[in-house]
């Protein structure tokens, strides 16, 4: 069990207007968006350079007999500035579906991953029953079907440098596919505004070489976790598992209670009880987070139940313990 790498800083590389593309689809985006651009830039140019000239030749004088002229239309003119619009529009919207159809329908032999989003992280679930929460490992040059959904509110799946966006909606799933073309650790960010923790739903796409994907499997999960002291895998599991998205441990205010000093405390209740948070308060409030909310909260945090093996919820529980 690891830390949550850190993803390339997104302006380290790549173009004026986007990020290194990392994924083969990427490409294509690229090469629309400059086709668009640059048809724009030109053609606003030569209509400034027409308007203008119209505006010096044709301006009213005593002299210009065009200005006493009541002209009604130009057949020629009309056609011209109907049919070249329409051929390029055209023109971009077959490149454009034929595009969105290579990025909606994976290869057949595409890997499939699960991800499920939630205020304010991300889930994914491997074909081999390993899970990570906010790191997306991947191997390069193999082809990704990601399948996924919703626990709670419309989130938005979104890796600028593989040029993927998607939707996650309730109760129902959504998809997208993508290749990475080389190794290194990529920026998630959910791109729907979602409530309080938005800012913070982020994640990172680690693409790995295949032999490092295969030992990563094999080496992820709770077999990972032996051997390493509580705290430290506590500390670990803080940012691997997303805690750092809603409980800091500074005292600063988040969208769940600070960590900082936590342990022995007593908290007041919504429900106007009181509770001294020990090691049961802390370990019911991973695994059923509504069954008891502290005041001044939202019951927003998703359960870990299944997601937490209980060597990692002993050591969350024994990092919580050293913030004081």
């Amino acid at each position: 069990m690891t830390n949550t790498p850190k993803a390339e800083i997104l302006i380290s590389k790549g173009g004026f207007w986007f990020p290194e593309a990392i994924s083969t689809q990427a490409h294509q985006v690229d090469q629309i968006f400059h086709f668009i651009l640059w048809a724009s830039i030109i053609l606003f140019l030569i209509l400034t350079v027409v308007v203008g000239y119209f505006l010096y030749k044709y301006k009213r004088t005593p002299e210009n007999t065009y200005a006493k002229k009541h002209v009604t239309h130009n057949n020629v003119l009309e056609i011209t500035w109907t049919v070249i619009p329409l051929v390029l529009v055209l023109f971009i919207f077959y490149w454009g579906y034929s595009g969105y159809l290579k990025m909606t329908i994976p290869p057949a032999n595409a890997s499939e991953i699960r991800v499920t989003g939630r205020k304010w992280m991300w889930q994914f679930d491997y074909p081999n029953g390993n899970k990570s929460i906010g790191e997306l490992v991947v191997p390069v040059h193999t082809p990704i079907r990601l399948v996924m959904s919703s626990e709670d509110v419309l989130h938005s799946f979104f890796v600028p440098n593989f040029r993927v966006k998607r939707d996650l909606v309730p109760n129902r799933y959504t998809r997208i596919w993508f290749e990475a073309k080389r190794t290194g650790n990529f920026q998630i960010f959910c791109a729907e505004f979602c409530g309080d923790g938005h800012s913070d739903m982020m994640g990172v796409v680690r693409v790995v070489t295949a032999s490092e994907y295969q030992k990563w499997l094999k080496e992820s999960g709770a077999a990972a976790s032996e051997g390493v002291p509580l705290d430290q895998l506590g500390e670990k599991l803080y940012t691997s598992k997303g805690c750092n998205a809603c409980h800091s441990t500074d005292g600063s205010a988040k969208v769940g209670p600070s960590w900082k000093g936590i342990y022995g405390a007593t908290h007041t209740l919504a429900s106007g009880q009181t509770v001294k948070v020990d090691d049961n308060y802390i370990r019911e409030s991973m695994v059923d987070p509504k069954a008891k909310v502290t005041a001044g909260f939202q019951p927003v945090m998703p359960p870990f139940a299944g997601l937490l093996n209980d060597r990692e919820i002993a050591g969350l529980i024994e990092y919580i313990k050293k913030l004081k």
